[in-house]
């Protein structure tokens, strides 16, 4: 079964990353206060992403340390013109009718430029199966879209229960249900949660073949339900004018990096025993000497990083040869960062990002009001 989607094959949604949550590096693993999380530093990124022509940039989120999302999110709004704002809201941390709220206050602040990357992990302190981490998401994501779209809110559920509730005057920006809501997660709980209410399903780098079948699985579960998902990848960026500088960029990268403190860097997160976390690990393991398990795609940041821990390291034809091979397959949202995160925005920008043709996924699909322009 072929993966349906909604535009023109080999355009993209190209997105930066915004590293709040300490992830910054010229040398992985040894921290640098040049790096450091701060507003100055990383709200650098985000304009100098905007300036270069990303389409939007992703606003993580961690417990463990790092800026507040929403509020990093907010201080940009007025900031910023055309770049779109994916911020990470992790399900349980606030609660759903004033989470609603928040996020519809946002997106009139940044006048539909809001996108929701919904994340399901655990809270510190709490150790939750994988089926009620996702059933607690599943009916946060249920009572947003009902505070977005509806009048009153009626919820009864095994995490939160509302009767009646009014959901006031205060709606998004974005018509058609509110911000696009994007997702990863790779248990059949996750699976199903983005089948029946997400928007776009993120997955972390993969080899081409498994890539093929996350796209033809979910394209068969959302057509279960009656849907039309759209299909992103998230993935680290080293590009060069040659492939030997490219590959020589990636081998400095960890040049100084210490296995144990990369260990440690790894199991902080409260995502590091997931499927997804494993088969990054399993990933390494496969892959050649140098870390490559597929000719462009190098393992070795996952030497010092949880989540998504692959790279596509090359020249500039060799880069969008495989971003053209992935849109091919039916990804149109691209999420990229690099180290250092402001460095590799440049570049990315410079030798490929006016070669892609791109999207503005909220306008394709329909989300902003009085917006005409999706292509460029």
């Amino acid at each position: 079964m072929a993966p349906a989607i909604r535009t023109t094959p080999r355009c993209a949604e190209v997105s930066w990353f915004a590293p709040l949550c300490s992830d910054d590096y010229e040398f992985l693993g040894v921290p640098d206060p040049y790096f450091a999380s701060t507003f100055e530093h990383t709200s650098d990124i985000l304009l100098a992403a905007e300036r270069n022509g990303y389409g939007n940039i992703l606003c993580p989120s961690s417990y463990q340390q790092g800026q507040d999302t929403l509020t990093f999110a907010a201080a940009m709004a007025p900031l910023t013109r055309t770049i779109n704002m994916l911020t990470a809201v992790r399900c349980g941390e606030m609660q759903p009718l004033m989470l609603a709220r928040t996020l519809a206050t946002l997106d009139h602040m940044l006048k539909g430029r809001l996108t929701v990357n919904i994340i399901s992990s655990d809270m510190p302190g709490e150790t939750e199966t994988s089926e009620r981490r996702y059933l607690r998401s599943r009916e946060v994501v249920e009572i947003l879209k009902a505070c977005w779209t509806e009048d009153r809110v009626n919820h009864q559920g095994e995490f939160y229960s509302f009767k009646d509730v009014p959901t006031g005057p205060v709606k998004p920006y974005q018509t058609n249900g509110g911000p696009l809501l994007y997702f990863g997660g790779m248990s059949e709980a996750a699976m199903d949660l983005c089948a029946r209410h997400c928007d776009v399903f993120l997955m972390w780098p993969e080899t081409e073949d498994r890539l093929a079948s996350h796209i033809k699985t979910m394209s068969e579960k959302a057509a279960a339900y009656g849907r039309t998902i759209d299909f992103g990848l998230r993935v680290h960026m080293i590009v060069r004018e040659t492939e030997g500088e490219a590959r020589d960029a990636a081998s400095r990268l960890v040049s100084r990096l210490d296995d144990e403190v990369g260990r440690k860097i790894r199991e902080r997160a409260l995502d590091s025993k997931s499927y997804g976390v494993a088969r990054q690990a399993e990933m390494r393991e496969l892959a050649n000497d140098e870390g490559y398990i597929e000719p462009h795609l190098w393992t070795g940041i996952g030497r010092a990083r949880s989540g998504c821990s692959c790279a596509l390291v090359g020249d500039p034809d060799q880069i969008l040869a495989q971003l053209g091979r992935y849109m091919d397959m039916g990804i149109r949202a691209f999420i990229f960062s690099g180290y250092p995160h402001r460095n590799e925005c440049d570049l990315f920008a410079r030798y490929v990002l006016p070669r892609l043709p791109r999207v503005s996924m909220p306008i394709i699909q329909g989300r902003v009001p009085h917006a005409s322009k999706g292509l460029s």
